[in-house]
């Protein structure tokens, strides 16, 4: 250890191992010596204070900043900011290969800049999975999983290519090659350690495992007692790079669990009904903790699966303090023994070990549920937090088609589907996919979809022939698992065949749906299905041709397949006639508890994980086939449409320029609440009539090889012509129309935003967004910040941001600003045809200050509207200042 750390309240100390000492920061120490009561503290806060404790040095950590924990006690509550160093940071390759573009560029920069580009370096270690890339484009038999991962390669070879230089030109960074799972289940098996080491000064430091991931749902591993979450690329580029992520101190909720689940019931209804009440709370930017003897009876597949759908609920994480539980789960999957012990005797040492006698910690604030009152649900037609029972299911659909989706007196139309012999109407099942991070990882809810499928095969029933069905595990040990079990054999019967290792559908990866099944959604304006197992169904994300999206489990995802449609009450309705012409009911094929314990106990070993992990960094023979180049920088392909040198460095010097007011600027967008950051930058089709798609013809690409937005995020060409193109997104300018349009004023003509905002551009325009409540909900999307900043937007006018999406615009050099309370753009009558100037940027901004906003309207006629600036604290204001936070980052390494 450095000298230079002051260790104000006597922490340190030695911690024994078997044979080998550790040094850790001692909690119960710092207790004693300055900072009582921090034993009651929540056990994520816990985390938080240690890594405080670890990495004072009077500066960006200071004795003050520590004792805030403390006083948190007291207020529980703290407008107190602190540094946060993580122990690691997780990537997937949507949001990873943009920011190894960004680490490539920046160390061209450096070179321009006359610095050593080796300073461009992760200081912290990094793992990016490749799990974002598989598309469903061939499905329902056996050589699917052959054909997708062929077509995977033949797109991505730029961009895998490009990554492949990444691992062998920057240290410490570590690339796990496609096909082997989703980011955040590798995580949960094999990365992550729960008790961090690192060698330092010749010493091992032992410490909690932390990070944050370019993935939202990051939070997953939460449920290992790992805390992190998911932040920008941007963020997560800093935190690379060795800042420290600025952060207020959290409120924490405790969600105390009580009992158990009751037969029948799976991990997936109860995250739902979590979900569903965590939103109901309000509980977005806070901690929540999970604490109460209903823990004693969640596997920590349940646990990871809770954590998991944090983002949905709207909180920063869903943590799940260590116990025997996470011991025999590192067990099982094959940690080393060291490492085993490590964990327990460090989480014990600390007070971080959950167990019987454990008092409840502190809270802000506290809500409860009993498990044993959850009931079968899903979420939807197209937020995860609209829960619906599945008795109500078919009535909800119902009700949904004649509001949502005003088709009132539709619900028996149908159409038939030419060259078959079938009809689709509306709630027909079009996609029924097992897939995404959060249901994959479970073995309760795959091993029951795999007996439900068997019991079904058995009675004779078969998928309905327009549903395209899939199965995408979150790792190969699921895949290994099933195909020992024999329940492979079954789910390939019903069609869920293996698509890949990937996101797939969750993410919009859908692939198309058959031509035919497409033109008769398209043709006769049905409101077609699909049921997921994921955690994401906002409108147009899981495919364009789907406008009702249901989360559900994956033995429901099944047995959606077989009835073939929503406005079919699984409770009460057959789901199909049986081989002796009865009808067969869910009730007759649902399997036991009993029956999936069982199964589990017999077919999930420690050897499974051990061998699937052995060499998980060297990929498969597509992997090893691909040439990379060498250098310290990257040779960039003017002609590649995948990856390309984004233009954030051109032009800047070794010292900020002065930042301006915002003045006379137009409006490119209104927008209502709950815009994502999938209706900002979408991650899925990119439609041929599209400036993206025009752009990507222009430069000789054929529309079947397009690819999608999500696996071009390294070309900022394609990223900034598809930010607000969104085929679902609403700009009320133009009355409500969907799709990427606006209006150029003052001539008044409707165009794409991009086009609308090149042409600004040059004519020296400044643009503002005005939204509504929750903006930039969602993924977390450096792209959506990173083209609003290159369509020229210095400002978005908001009720309310998601907290992601606000720093990531701030970190992009973008002000964020909200209106008072009971104010919004609809209450001040703005139209989009006002011009708008924002003044006090310039001069001595402070964090969180007041702004006024002066609305000039098309009459002639002035209205002075006060905005609250959400820079919020100085760091960021740092990032602003220097255009943006990799500016300052790379600045800071010049000098």
């Amino acid at each position: 250890m450095s000298n230079e750390h002051p260790d104000s309240f006597k922490s340190r100390k030695t911690l024994e191992v078997g044979d080998q000492s550790y040094v850790y920061f001692s909690l119960p120490d710092a207790e004693k010596n300055g900072l009582p009561g921090i034993g009651n503290l929540p056990f994520s806060l816990k985390v938080l204070l240690e890594n405080l404790l670890r990495n004072e040095d009077g500066r960006t950590v200071t004795a003050d900043d520590i004792r805030a924990i403390a006083e948190w006690l007291v207020t529980k509550k703290s407008d107190r900011e602190i540094a946060f160093r993580p122990a690691r940071v997780l990537m997937q390759d949507f949001t990873g290969v943009p920011a190894v573009v960004d680490l490539a560029a920046m160390r061209d920069a450096m070179v321009a800049l006359g610095g050593d580009p080796q300073k461009i370096n992760p200081l912290v270690p990094v793992d990016l999975v490749i799990d974002h890339s598989v598309v469903v484009d061939f499905f329902g038999n056996a050589s699917a999983f052959k054909q997708n991962v062929d077509r995977e390669y033949e797109q991505n070879q730029e961009r895998y290519r490009f990554l492949k230089w990444g691992q062998s030109a920057f240290s410490n960074f570590r690339v796990v090659p496609p096909g082997t799972g989703i980011c955040h289940q590798v995580n949960l098996e094999y990365l992550a350690q729960t008790v961090w080491t690192k060698s330092e000064d010749g010493v091992e430091i032992a410490y909690p495992d932390t990070l944050v991931g370019t993935d939202s749902h990051t939070t997953m591993v939460n449920g290992l007692g790992v805390l992190g979450w998911g932040v920008g690329g941007i963020e997560a580029e800093a935190a690379m790079l060795g800042q420290p992520i600025s952060m207020l101190v959290p409120e924490v909720i405790g969600f105390k669990l009580t009992g158990a689940l009751k037969e029948g019931i799976t991990a997936t209804d109860l995250v739902l009904t979590v979900t569903q009440m965590l939103r109901k709370k309000g509980v977005v930017g806070k901690f929540v903790e999970f604490y109460g003897d209903g823990l004693n009876h969640l596997s920590l597949a349940d646990r990871a699966t809770i954590a998991n759908m944090a983002p949905e609920y709207g909180a920063t994480c869903g943590f799940f303090p260590v116990d025997s539980e996470t011991i025999d789960y590192l067990v099982e999957t094959g940690r080393a023994d060291q490492r085993v012990a490590l964990v327990e005797k460090y989480s014990q040492a600390q007070g971080l070990w959950r167990n019987e006698s454990t008092l409840d910690p502190v809270f802000t604030d506290t809500l409860e549920l009993d498990i044993g009152s959850v009931l079968p649900s899903l979420a939807g037609p197209k937020r995860p937090q609209d829960r619906v029972l599945l008795t109500d299911a078919k009535s909800g659909f119902q009700a949904a088609l004649e509001g949502e989706f005003k088709k009132p007196g539709e619900a028996a139309k149908r159409a038939a589907v030419a060259g078959t012999d079938f009809d689709l109407g509306h709630g027909d099942v079009t996609i029924a996919a097992i897939t995404s991070c959060t249901n994959t990882s479970n073995p309760s809810v795959l091993i029951g979809a795999g007996l439900l499928a068997r019991n079904a095969v058995a009675k004779g029933l078969k998928t309905k022939p327009w549903v395209k069905t899939s199965l995408a595990p979150g790792s190969q040990v699921v895949e290994e698992y099933l195909t020992k079990s024999g329940l492979q054999k079954d789910l390939d019967k019903l069609g869920f065949n293996l698509v890949g290792f990937g996101c797939t559908t969750c993410i919009g990866n859908s692939g198309p749906l058959p031509p035919d099944i497409s033109r008769t959604i398209n043709e006769h304006d049905l409101v077609a299905a699909a049921v997921l197992s994921g955690n994401r169904n906002f409108e147009g994300r899981v495919n364009p041709d789907v406008k009702a999206n249901y989360l559900a489990s994956p033995p429901l995802v099944v047995a959606y397949a077989l009835a073939g449609s929503l406005q079919v009450d699984l409770t009460s309705e057959p789901l199909g006639t049986g081989s002796d012409g009865q009808p067969v009911y869910l009730k007759d094929i649902w399997p036991s508890s009993q029956e999936i314990a069982k199964f589990i106990a017999e077919n999930i070993t420690q050897a499974m994980f051990k061998s699937k992990y052995a060499d998980v960094f060297k990929g498969d023979a597509n992997w090893q086939k691909i040439q990379a180049p060498k250098g310290d920088t990257y040779a960039w392909d003017n002609q590649s449409t995948y990856v390309q040198n984004p233009p954030y460095f051109v032009g800047m010097g070794r010292k900020p320029g002065d930042v301006t007011d915002v003045v006379n600027a137009r409006v490119l967008g209104l927008f209502l609440d709950s815009i994502t950051t999938d209706h900002i930058s979408p991650a899925g089709s990119i439609k041929p009539a599209s400036p993206a798609g025009k752009y990507l013809t222009d430069n000789g690409v054929a529309v079947i090889d397009f690819n999608q937005y999500g696996t071009r995020r390294g070309n900022h060409e394609v990223m900034m012509r598809g930010t607000f193109a969104n085929i679902r997104i609403k700009n009320q300018m133009l009355g409500g129309k969907e799709g990427g349009f606006t209006i150029h004023y003052p001539d008044a003509v409707e165009m794409p935003i991009y086009d609308a905002a090149m042409k600004y551009k040059a004519e020296g325009v400044p643009l503002v967004i005005f939204a509504g409540k929750e903006y930039g909900t969602g993924s977390s999307r450096d792209w959506a910040a990173k083209g609003t900043n290159l369509l020229g937007v210095r400002a978005v006018v908001a009720q309310s941001f998601e907290r992601i999406h606000r720093s990531n615009l701030v970190g992009m050099g973008i002000v964020p600003l909200v209106f008072e309370e009971g104010t919004s753009w609809q209450t001040l009558g703005l139209k989009g045809d006002e011009t708008v100037t924002i003044r006090g940027i310039a001069g001595d901004l402070k964090p969180r200050q007041m702004l006024d906003a002066e609305i000039t309207f098309a009459d002639g006629s002035k209205k002075v509207v006060p905005l609250l600036c959400r820079i919020d604290t100085l760091d960021e204001l740092d990032y602003f200042k220097n255009g943006g936070i990799l500016q300052y980052v790379l600045r800071n390494l010049v000098a």
